[in-house]
């Protein structure tokens, strides 16, 4: 499907996200109005706090902070279809790392991630208790991705004036505040709610701010894209806020944290909820945006996954094949990484492309395809399972953090020198559920390996290939080592109307 059939969600301007507030909201530009509280009604922090939460559908989408999270990868590629799928190369520039300040999905994911910390802002200056609680949460969130991404983050200090352009955090300053914000917060958050993640919880809390330890020496490096010192500290403060999430555990299933009824996982500690035939994100991406027109769920026959990326799994691992009966009967192909002939519900029948080929997919992949293979070229993926009820609005909710995770957190920082004992059952169950013999490794090369395969399009392979020094590396369909520029993203060309903004190094 083109990108100009798909529905996007309407952003605000870079005008608008370069007055963001991070703790002055006296009044504030929107959309070009200028909002004040002086002599005005109350504000209404609830429906500010539930726009806030229904921000973080944002990432449900093939653009946006999914695509630079993972398309910059080695994972996932988009490439162009004869005329389809090319959209002025968004997609190839961001798999090829030839992207510019200029690029729309870099504008959207800046803009996106600003915006929702606007909202945020509003109810911590509005509102209290809970509801103050959760928005901390929720900025420390977009805030953590805003720095993963761009590095530099903008902020306005209280009662300052609005013909001032707003400050600027460096990657250090907003690392150190963001960590700080998250544990001053953590306590007064409520437990992880068993049936639904989709609020922030303190199991959410540990596990980012897990992350953001883990991250410390990439955030705070002189230089983006290497080297990195992990300090031991902060590995030790890796593993307490591993162990201090306690309303969790692994789900018996991978599958369990993907199918549509995937709110009663006990492994999601934080998600966004969508509710079949209701309210709910584009979710649908996730199925659709490779596969084929003529499969059940039909889809767009667009992006793919990387043929070296696939081979680093065994065939049969569960996490990339789940062919369960009633998959197979409902839709007629594996959920996970689809290769070969694909077959109608059932698995019998198989099924042909437009022309009245077969229709097979192959790991044999170019950038530009064209002639027989257009329609079969490259390996598909389907990492939720589709909800047969209502495939354009179904009940999966879309997961942030998952406990599996954590665990492998837990171990990265172990092997990187941080105090603490790997719980070894826990992590062997994240291989035998898998379907696969052995046990959890305990090296650094090991543990990559096994976070490229548990955690596939989850939106952390950027961050991952990152901090383990191989994402600017020469891959399958980038045969060059990039520039070190672009272990950041640039700062959108828009928002450099801010003087205190400088563009990030290199562009």
């Amino acid at each position: 499907m083109k990108r100009i059939n798909i529905i996007k969600s309407i952003l605000l301007t870079s005008t608008i996200v370069l007055g963001v507030s991070c703790t002055n909201l006296d009044e504030e530009v929107l959309d070009g109005v200028v909002v004040s509280n002086e002599g005005g009604g109350a504000v209404n922090t609830s429906s500010l706090l539930t726009s806030a939460y229904e921000g973080l559908r944002g990432f449900e989408t093939q653009g946006q902070m999914f695509a630079l999270d993972e398309m910059s990868g080695d994972a996932l590629v988009g490439p162009t279809r004869g005329g389809d799928w090319d959209d002025n190369a968004t997609w190839r520039q961001i798999h090829v790392h030839t992207w510019a300040p200029d690029h729309n999905e870099v504008r959207n994911a800046w803009n996106a991630l600003l915006s929702q910390v606007y909202n945020c802002n509003l109810v911590i200056e509005n509102g209290s208790g809970a509801e103050v609680a959760q928005a901390r949460f929720l900025r420390a969130f977009y805030y953590y991705n805003v720095i993963d991404l761009f590095g530099q983050v903008p902020y306005r200090e209280a009662g300052s004036a609005l013909t001032l352009d707003p400050k600027v955090w460096t990657r250090t300053e907003a690392t150190e505040f963001v960590i700080s914000e998250l544990e001053a917060v953590v306590g007064s958050l409520p437990s992880r709610a068993v049936g639904d993640a989709s609020f922030a919880n303190t199991d959410a809390a540990h596990f980012l701010l897990a992350k953001l330890y883990l991250n410390k020496a990439v955030f705070e490096a002189a230089d983006a894209a290497g080297p990195y010192t992990f300090a031991t500290a902060d590995m030790t403060k890796v593993v307490s806020n591993v162990d201090a999430i306690t309303d969790s555990s692994l789900a018996p299933d991978y599958w369990d944290n993907f199918k549509p009824t995937n709110n009663t996982s006990p492994e999601i500690l934080f998600s966004s909820r969508n509710v079949q035939g209701g309210a709910g994100g584009g979710i649908q991406f996730h199925w659709r945006m490779g596969m084929h027109y003529n499969q059940t769920p039909d889809g767009w026959n667009g992006f793919a996954i990387v043929a070296e990326y696939y081979n680093n799994f065994n065939p049969n691992d569960r996490r990339i094949k789940n062919s369960d009966p009633a998959i197979i009967a409902t839709f007629g192909n594996n959920v996970g990484m689809q290769i070969g002939q694909m077959y109608k519900p059932g698995g019998t029948v198989a099924l042909k492309d437009r022309n009245g080929n077969p229709l097979f997919y192959t790991s044999a992949l170019t950038l530009i395809t064209s002639g027989a293979t257009l329609e079969t070229a490259g390996i598909r993926m389907q990492k939720y399972i589709p909800d047969a009820a209502n495939v354009g609005t179904p009940d999966n909710d879309f997961v942030f953090m998952r406990y599996s995770d954590a665990l492998m957190m837990k171990a990265e920082a172990i092997a990187r020198g941080g105090a603490g004992t790997n719980d070894v059952a826990k992590l062997a169950t994240i291989v035998s559920r898998s379907g696969q013999v052995g046990v959890f490794p305990t090296t650094l090369d090991g543990i990559y390996k096994e976070r490229g395969k548990e955690l596939w399009l989850e939106g952390w392979r950027r961050n991952d290939m990152i901090r383990f020094g191989t994402f600017l590396a020469a891959r399958e369909l980038k045969p060059y080592v990039s520039d070190k520029r672009y272990a950041l993203f640039p700062i959108p060309a828009d928002a450099l109307f801010n003087a205190n903004l400088k563009q990030n190094p290199g562009y």
